[in-house]
């Protein structure tokens, strides 16, 4: 039996589907405190996210519709929930983002919904708000569309014509594991081929290169391990060139409890260390995480981790270093694991190293290597506290990071 609402007003309809949304989180999560899950004071469809391209900002984030036939064994709002369904139009849709855009509250719009119908009926309500703002009201700012799992190559088209981002969510690293969690799902048909579509009308010097093409996992969900996550985000990056792949740690409690989303630990981890990020919360009014949910969260942390040293590092997805069990480390970052098993390669010699050995290095990022190499070409960096200061002449306090990175180097 399905919930009703009786004649909700588009105020009430947000209340429910913004807060339905927030187990969407293809533009919401990075890899530190400043990008995980949360929401602005003002309203639940108000979002603070971090974009494809690292850029931060706020967008209006709300499904159109909750009401969904699918059947995902991990998701509150499958179709076997009694639970309140509502829907949007997309003229109410178009008009209160409008009104909150108008008074510069938000920059965007972060759009999704329940499968109502066929995928590419409820593409068409997607669409068709984008259409709305695109050409009648003449918005020029950023929408990023969720491409519903299914849909054909026309609606995704028209997807791709009328948005800056598109995401269609890849949920797990291979068809024995979606088997798991849906069985009305087709992972070759439905997502596999879809998103190698996208990534072929995206590439460059093709018509739609300028849109962002994203996906995410639901990691914890199915039983799968992290290295098999980890082969298939390396094959995202480097054979069908997304944007970004960003992790949603399975919420316990959420999904059915048939589903194997308990078990996150790994053999001789902890669950909390000094210097993880405190545990993110859906909502703020979450009570506090238990310890598997904890372990997850790190879990999902250590996976950004790991996606930051492929975008940004220069890793490949044979250079991360996994436990027997296929996990990461719970208690150590995953560029420290590898260093720890690459004692060869160091240390590294600040002055004549090339930018890829220095990226390597525990406490040393992008920023800072380019520093370095700004550095050195002025003259001679003779210790760990030249390269703490913004210029050779200033001063500065050695910060923990670099101060990790000491016993790597050599001058």
């Amino acid at each position: 039996m399905v919930g009703i609402v009786c004649r909700p007003d588009t105020h009430q309809k947000l209340q429910m589907l913004s807060a339905d949304a927030q187990y969407d989180l293809a533009c919401a999560c990075g890899s530190n405190a400043d990008d995980a899950r949360r929401r602005g004071s003002e309203g639940r469809w108000i979002y603070p996210v971090t974009l494809p391209n690292g850029g931060r900002t706020v967008l209006f984030k709300t499904l159109m519709s909750n009401v969904c036939m699918s059947d995902c064994k991990y998701c509150p709002l499958r179709r076997q929930q009694d639970i309140p369904r509502c829907s949007l139009t997309p003229e109410e849709t178009a008009k209160t983002f409008l009104d909150y855009h108008n008074q510069r509250r938000v920059f965007g719009l972060f759009l999704s919904s329940g499968l109502v119908g066929t995928p590419d009926a409820t593409m068409d309500r997607l669409n068709t708000t984008a259409y709305l703002l695109r050409r009648k009201h003449s918005f020029k700012g950023y929408i990023h569309l969720k491409i519903i799992p299914g849909a054909g190559r026309a609606a995704i088209e028209q997807a791709l014509s009328l948005a800056d981002a598109v995401s269609l969510n890849i949920e797990t690293p291979g068809e024995k594991y979606l088997a798991r969690l849906s069985g009305k799902k087709d992972y070759i048909r439905d997502i596999v081929e879809p998103i190698k579509l996208i990534s072929g009308l995206t590439a460059r010097g093709c018509k739609y290169a300028k849109v962002k093409h994203t996906t995410q996992f639901i990691v914890g969900a199915a039983g799968e391990s992290d290295a098999e996550i980890v082969k298939y985000v390396w094959g995202l990056y480097d054979r069908l060139k997304l944007h970004r792949v960003y992790f949603s740690a399975y919420q316990k409690g959420l999904g059915e409890p048939t589903i194997a989303g308990e078990s996150v630990s790994n053999a001789g981890s902890s669950p909390t260390r000094l210097g993880d990020p405190a545990p993110p919360k859906t909502m703020p009014e979450a009570r506090a995480p238990s310890r598997s949910q904890t372990d997850a969260f790190v879990r999902e942390h250590r996976l950004y981790q790991v996606d930051f040293l492929i975008r940004k590092y220069g890793f490949t997805g044979l250079d991360i270093v996994f436990e027997e069990s296929g996990n990461l480390s719970l208690a150590a970052d995953p560029k420290e694991v590898w260093a720890s098993r690459h004692p060869e390669a160091f240390p590294v010699d600040v002055n004549r190293a090339p930018r890829g050995a220095l990226l390597k290095v525990p406490g040393l990022g992008p920023v800072t290597v380019g520093n370095i190499l700004t550095a050195r070409r002025a003259g001679r960096i003779a210790g760990i506290e030249d390269i703490g200061r913004p210029s050779l002449t200033s001063t500065r306090s050695v910060g923990s990071r670099l101060e990790k990175a000491r016993k790597y180097l050599s001058f």
